[in-house]
């Protein structure tokens, strides 16, 4: 049998780093057994439905190189694969769970819902359940007589199909991260099918769904387990148990403190992004940054990801995509949740950005210089300074947006912060220094690192002066700080004119 996977998304908002493993880790799957791997959008939950949300999605899925072989936009032998196009097929198969005893009509008003849950509250269970224990005790085709239930049905009452939940009965599952998995179905409520707005719930749907689709294995976060026994149940009660996808339920991505599953929240309170790209919320008009625009490389970004509850079984860190495809494996996902570590994020983009060219380092960090240029009031890109540019920095740079503050100077003239530091040790002996020096530029026939450093130390020799004198005020005339690449290399891809320029302006003001 063919290996088809899918990643099922609702689009509600942002895609979370741990939405973005959960494609990963099925994108890796099918690679790796010549498999499908399916995108299907779970759009039934109109409330929560979020314009734009599915083809940002889709951009974060390009974004990563993960693309699906079949989706909304590429199609596929099993489209629709929005569900809000497969509603049709839901009710069927929720009527054949009633026929078959399995599920039943519920006419209990949101009214009634709150009456009970106040009714039944006790301090051993404060939030009681529609479950075996008060099903009889609502307004449903349980409770009711049967030509009372006709007669609502006819009258056109509104409803919502559930699921009969077997009381004290043990569904067990095998999962292939966490083995054997039992649950005493006392323990679950009778979930929702079919909704009051004919649209499924997530139970149903799911499970229609994968089997209409041939899914053969189902990788899902670990939050979906106290829901895994409905599921068993309903892969049972349709009849179709030897269909059932294999499960694994992946391990949470934590905070960085590991306690508790990693949210939006601890991002924007710790300053990192938890999202692949920038979202934008259309009803609150609220940006929430991404990966991506922080200067993330999506290769980077992905081996992040994988490493992030999934172990290769040797002390190798970084993988491309299809050496990533070659070790992977779902047995060797860990159980327990992943602390997500925000400078080890920054060490695997840094070490991308070591083994990138200079040239295409240069096109990947333009947006970058472009927008700080434009705030600067230039508008001119050159692509070739840029890249000789990438090429002395990129050692220092974790992200693409540390092009710009540790590369600005090649670009335009610094302001000087530490002038400060300058004037504290600043004399006669070393003002005589650079003035005699800038005349000696002027007239320097070559300009290259080699014969600024030779003629800059023979200068220093014949005033007496020492390195330390003179080469970390240097410095902060070219830099405007107390970093960057060396003085020589700096002042050789500026040229003459500016670094005359720019010692001339500090030293008129010593």
């Amino acid at each position: 049998m063919k290996v088809r996977v899918r990643f099922a998304p609702s689009p509600t908002g942002g895609l979370h780093l741990g939405g973005v493993r959960t494609v990963l880790y099925n994108y890796l799957f099918a690679r790796a057994h010549d498999g499908d791997f399916v995108l299907r959008i779970e759009d039934t939950d109109q409330n929560r439905f979020v314009p734009g949300a599915e083809q940002y999605i889709m951009d974060c899925l390009k974004w990563c190189g993960l693309l699906p072989d079949e989706s909304p936009e590429a199609g596929g032998p099993y489209a629709p694969y929005r569900q809000s196009e497969r509603k049709h097929l839901y009710y069927e198969y929720a009527n054949k769970l009633i026929d078959s005893g399995y599920a039943y009509y519920a006419f209990d008003t949101t009214d009634d819902l709150e009456k009970m849950r106040k009714d039944l509250k006790k301090e051993e269970h404060s939030v009681p359940q529609y479950d075996h224990t008060t099903r009889m005790l609502m307004r449903n085709s349980l409770s009711l007589p049967a030509d009372e239930v006709v007669k609502l049905l006819e009258q056109g009452t509104p409803y919502v199909i559930r699921i009969k939940m077997p009381g004290h009965h043990t569904v067990t599952l095998t999962d292939m991260i966490r083995g054997e998995i039992s649950f005493d179905s006392s323990l679950v409520d009778d979930k929702v099918l079919l909704k009051a707005d004919g649209m499924p719930t997530y139970h149903l749907a799911v499970v229609v769904d994968d089997y209409l689709m041939k899914i053969t294995h189902a990788f899902r976060g670990e939050e979906w387990l106290p829901s895994a026994p409905v599921h068993v149940l309903l892969w049972e009660y349709l009849g179709w148990k030897e269909h059932m996808p294999q499960w694994a339920h992946l391990p949470l991505i934590l905070k960085p403190d590991g306690n508790g599953k990693l949210s939006k929240r601890d991002g924007d309170r710790l300053g990192f992004p938890v999202f692949a790209m920038n979202w934008t919320d259309p009803k609150t008009n609220e940006t929430t940054g991404g990966f991506k625009e922080m200067g993330f490389l999506p290769e980077a970004f992905v081996n992040m990801l994988a490493m992030l509850g999934w172990n290769p079984g040797s002390e190798q860190e970084i993988f491309s995509l299809d050496e990533l495809v070659a070790k992977f494996s779902i047995e060797r996902v860990h159980k327990g949740g992943a602390k997500f570590d925000f400078e080890k994020a920054k060490w695997f983009n840094h070490e991308y950005i070591q083994r990138t060219d200079n040239a295409t380092l240069a096109l990947l960090v333009q947006p970058y210089i472009e927008k700080e240029l434009k705030n600067s009031g230039l508008t001119t890109y050159d692509l070739q300074l840029t890249t000789k540019v990438c090429g002395l920095i990129k050692d220092r740079c974790h992200l693409l947006s540390d092009f710009w503050s540790q590369g600005h100077f090649f670009f335009t003239t610094p302001e000087i912060v530490e002038m400060a530091t300058i004037k504290e040790k600043w004399n006669e002996q070393k003002q005589q220094f650079f003035n005699s020096w800038v005349d000696s530029l002027a007239i320097q026939p070559g300009w290259n690192q080699h014969d600024l450093e030779t003629g800059f130390n023979e200068l220093m020799a014949q005033h007496g002066l020492k390195k330390g004198d003179v080469l970390f005020p240097l410095r902060i005339m070219l830099v405007g700080g107390k970093y960057g690449p060396g003085v020589f290399v700096i002042a050789e891809v500026i040229g003459k004119d500016e670094t005359i320029s720019r010692i001339k302006k500090v030293t008129a003001l010593l």
